[in-house]
Order: C-alpha cells, then structure tokens, then sequence
C-alpha cells in the first residue's frame, strides 16, 4: 500500500460543522414528502391547495414581461418597502422609515436567521417559548446563541411569568415570540406583552416578534404588534412576509422593521446570505400590500370556516382539539388512541391511514413534551378536507 494513500482519504474526509449536528432535517417538510409517497391527504406542511388571488399573480407576470427581472436594491425595491411601511402604520399605528428601518428578505425565515446573525454573539441567550416553529432552535444554534425555553401549557397555552422572568438574565439578548403562533394557535395579549416588555426594559434585551399570521384571527381575537408598545419601539425587531396572507409561500419575499442601527446591521447579514430578494415578485408584493380591508376581513372569514370544518372533523375521529384562535393549525392530543408516542402516530396514519400530520415533539426541546400531541393544518380546500374526512373514518372505526 502506498503509505501516502492514508492521508489522503483522511483528507478527503474532513469533520463536518458541529452545529449541522445539533439538528435534524425539517420534520415538517418530511411529512410532506411522506405524504407524497404514499399519496396522504397533506394536512401537515402550512402551505395553501388553493390558488392565490388573481391579481396579485397577474401583477407579477405583469412585472417579469415588463422586465423587471434584474436584481432589486439589496435590502427591497422601495416601491414594496414604501409599501410594508404605509400597511405596518396602517393596521399598527407604527410610523416606520422604510429607507432605514426596513429590510426585504427571502421569506420570513431568511429574515429570522439575518436578524440573528445580526444581533446574537458567542455566550447570548435568546428566551423561546415553546412548543415552538420548529425552525427557531436551529436558528439559535447557527447564530451562536443559548435558548432558554419557556413553557406555553394547553388548554389556553398561557405562560408561568414567574418562568419567564427566570429565563431571562444578564446573558440574554432577545426574546423569540410568534404571534398568531404557530402551532398553537395562541394569539398573545396586551397584558403578556407589557409583561415581556418589561422584561426587555430590565435586562436591555431585544425581541423579535414572528408576524405573519397577523390576518387569521378568529373568536374576537385582535393582532398586537409588539412594536406598537410603549417602550419597545426601538427594541422590536418585526418580521413578517407575504406567504401566508396572500396564499404565496413558495414566493419567499419576507421582511424585517427594526430601528435603523439594528436594520443597518441585518441588511449587512442579509446581503451576504442571499443578496436580494426575487424582484418581479417584490412589485406584485407593493400591489398586495395594499388590498383594502374587505381582503383582511374575508380572509379571517374564510379561515374561520376552514377552521371549523377541521375541527369537526378531527373530534369526530377521536382527537382531542385545542381550538385555534389564529394562525392556521390545530393541536391535538391524541391520547386516546393508545400509540407509544407521536412519531410513530403519525407515521402510522401516513402509511395506513392516509393522512399526513405533524409529530408534536418537533415543536419542542425536549421530544417527550410533545409525544401526546400532533398538529394539524386546515389552510385547504373543501375536497382535501372531504378525502381527510373519509380516510380518518377508517382511524375512528380501529
């Protein structure tokens, strides 16, 4: 043997990134693609089976045939931010300077990870409820931060303030927070935000808030901007994008509104991750931005609908619901059907059954606080709704 060829295999295998190591693929996405192979009616991924509204998908052929289709400003095309701006004072009472407060990003999640890298160092700790979008802890390990998870207990997913205040400390930086959240549903109130608030204020620690469900609110529920509170306008970091309210999550336009040191610092992570943004569909964003209310309401309205229609149906099966008051998902405990754990529920129902689901534990820390639970999406057409109806029949007849 040739004493050199040693070396060379150990070269051509170098050690791989520590971090890729502390997470696993999205188990959201595999049961999307488990629910392709084996034809499952997809109620686990969050992305719409109707169409997006017309005039919106015209507005960005409208733009590509007109040629826009070079590269936008790095940090958005300042038709769609002028237009972020004019919506966020709009339905927020928020004044915001979209020349120096405002940075479009690829999706929500480009502009979570951006904001970030932009403001966590080595030995930060960021405060996350939980369970959480399954994306934040990977977010927290890629940007060099420490989470400290703090519970939201069912029925009404409500937090223990006393650990809140715990979690927070001199190494915290920011707080995490998703409202209309997803997977719960929990749409957070004033009184918990002027409790988050005043932690922010004790410890000098950002927050950044998780928008976009803003529009699926149900039940007399209202969105609050945390930005909108007293004290935070400075320290909020407000992300949202134009996936879910206009029906266009494989658009990935997001954004993020922080104040103009912080911007300047995201811009600069943002730029060298992605560069930009798709430009022909910032210019139909500008024209989505700025749909009259009558869109918001029927929205809410439709949603309202679809959430019901699941809801009934998922009762009917056995499934005990923890009714949504935003966003578009459902948790459930699925107790009653007497399986190990979630993983193999719902791998369970993909395969025999022919549903799809999302295991619960992949929304926290630990997986055993999730082994009860699997969430759910109704953001689908009747027909969907139909064939998941007809398929969990055969669950509720086991």
């Amino acid at each position: 043997m040739n004493p050199a060829q040693p070396e060379r295999a150990a070269a051509a295998n170098p050690r791989l990134s520590s971090k890729a190591e502390r997470f696993t693929e999205s188990v959201i996405r595999e049961m999307t693609r488990l629910a392709l192979q084996y034809g499952a009616v997809n109620l686990s991924q969050g992305f719409p089976d109707f169409p997006a509204p017309a005039e919106i998908k015209r507005a960005a052929q409208d733009a590509i045939s007109a040629d826009i289709n070079q590269y936008a400003i790095t940090w958005g095309a300042k038709k769609f931010r002028d237009a972020i701006a004019g919506n966020f004072e709009r339905t927020q009472g928020v004044a915001v300077d979209p020349e120096r407060e405002i940075t479009v990003c690829c999706g929500s999640t480009e502009a979570m990870i951006s904001t970030m890298m932009a403001i966590i160092n080595p030995g930060d700790e960021v405060v996350v409820f939980e369970p959480f979008y399954e994306n934040y802890g990977p977010d927290a390990i890629l940007s060099g931060a420490t989470p400290r998870f703090v519970k939201l207990r069912p029925p009404d997913w409500t937090f223990d303030p006393d650990e809140l205040a715990a979690a927070f400390g001199p190494k915290t930086k920011a707080i995490i927070l998703n409202t209309p959240n997803n997977p719960t549903g929990k749409v957070f109130e004033r009184a918990e935000f002027e409790r988050i608030r005043d932690l922010c204020l004790k410890w000098n620690a950002f927050a950044i808030t998780d928008e976009i469900y803003e529009h699926m609110l149900y039940d007399g529920a209202k969105h609050i901007s945390l930005a909108a509170i007293d004290g935070m306008r400075d320290r909020t970091i407000t992300i949202n994008a134009l996936s879910k309210t206009y029906s266009v999550t494989g658009w990935r336009v997001g954004w993020a509104i922080a104040a103009p040191e912080v911007t300047a610092a995201i811009r600069k992570v943002h730029d060298f991750l992605t560069v930009g943004a798709a430009a022909p569909l910032q210019e139909a964003g500008a024209l989505a931005m700025q749909s009259p209310a009558s869109y918001y309401e029927s929205l809410a309205r439709e949603y309202l609908v679809r959430r019901d229609r699941l809801l009934g149906i998922l009762t009917d099966a056995g499934f005990r619901c923890f009714k949504p008051r935003g966003a578009y998902y459902i948790m459930t405990d699925i107790s009653a059907f007497g399986f190990s754990d979630d993983v193999t529920f719902a791998k369970y129902l993909v395969t025999d059954i022919g549903v799809a689901a999302v295991p619960g534990s992949s929304f926290y820390h630990d997986p055993a606080d999730g082994r009860n639970h699997l969430r759910f999406t109704f953001c689908k057409k009747e027909s969907t709704f139909q064939a998941a109806a007809e398929r969990l029949a055969k669950l509720r007849a086991k």
